[in-house]
Parts: structure tokens; C-alpha cells; sequence
């Protein structure tokens, strides 16, 4: 069996179904990636005629491994939503500011759409309180205690 070679991830088209891996080193831009597929989310960018609805942020789970990267990512994803929606607001200045995902991710939508995206993106930015992003454990326990009599588990643990 042949592994699949590694490839440069793009996260303006990376397909945002089915089963995706990211696997990096440190600084390597993980979780600029992951905000980055977080904002694609919310719009339902790539998502036309395929059936997929925009999501907001407690329909998007997102797991890691440490508290730490959890509280970093939730910061970042509400930083970076924040920031796409100034920029899908604004039509002069900001443009030159914008990183490249940015512009492209604007691009791709009529001009027409962009007060709708800027709103989207702004009510998902202020919304993540109830974003889900977990640790796995936390995750975890959380489903354990919600499920508790399906599950078979005690309500404390």
C-alpha cells in the first residue's frame, strides 16, 4: 500500500466535508488554517448547490489536545471572524491591509453579498461564548454527562 504523499493545504479550497487531516509541526500555521476553514464555515463558502447551510458557531465543533490551545484557538477563530467582517464591510482601505485568504475569500462573492457576509460573520464573531471548541477529554466527559443514561455512565465522574 502506497501512502498518500503530503500536499500544500490551501484552506480557501480545501473541501470542507467528508473526513480531512491536518498534520503539523509547531508554527507552521495550524491554527491560522483552522480559523481560516472556521470563517469559510460560517459563510457556507463552496457549499452552493451542494445542500450544505452556513453553520454558526455551536454548530462547528473543533477539537485539540490542551486547555491552552483551546482557550488560543476560541481567541483566535472570534479574532480572525472579527476581522474577515471589517473587511467584507469595507470597500477602500482595509482592502490593502487584508492577508491573501482574505481577498480571494471576498473575491469570490459578488459584491452584492458582501454587507450579508460582513453581518454573518460578525454575529458568529460576537456568538463565540457558545462556540464549540473542546479539548478531546472535555469533549469527552461533556457527552458522557449528557448522555449519561444512554451512555451507562455515572452523572459524576
Amino acid at each position: 500500500m502506497n501512502p498518500i504523499p503530503p500536499t500544500q493545504l490551501d484552506p480557501l479550497t480545501m473541501p470542507l466535508s467528508g473526513l480531512q487531516v491536518i498534520e503539523a509541526s509547531a508554527g507552521t500555521g495550524k491554527t491560522f488554517t483552522l480559523a481560516a476553514l472556521y470563517v469559510r464555515l460560517v459563510l457556507g463558502h463552496g457549499s452552493a448547490g451542494q445542500g450544505r447551510p452556513a453553520l454558526y458557531p455551536p454548530q462547528i465543533l473543533v477539537m485539540t489536545f490542551t486547555d491552552a490551545a483551546t482557550s488560543e484557538l476560541r481567541d483566535r477563530v472570534r479574532h480572525r471572524l472579527a476581522e474577515a467582517a471589517h473587511y467584507f464591510k469595507s470597500l477602500d482601505g482595509a482592502a490593502s491591509q487584508a492577508d491573501s485568504f482574505l481577498q480571494a475569500l471576498r473575491q469570490s462573492y459578488d459584491p452584492a453579498d458582501w454587507s450579508a457576509c460582513a453581518q454573518r460573520l460578525d454575529m458568529a464573531a460576537q456568538w463565540m461564548d457558545d462556540a464549540a471548541i473542546f479539548t478531546i477529554h472535555g469533549w469527552s466527559s461533556r457527552m458522557l454527562k449528557t448522555h449519561a443514561f444512554d451512555s451507562a455512565s455515572l452523572f459524576q465522574q
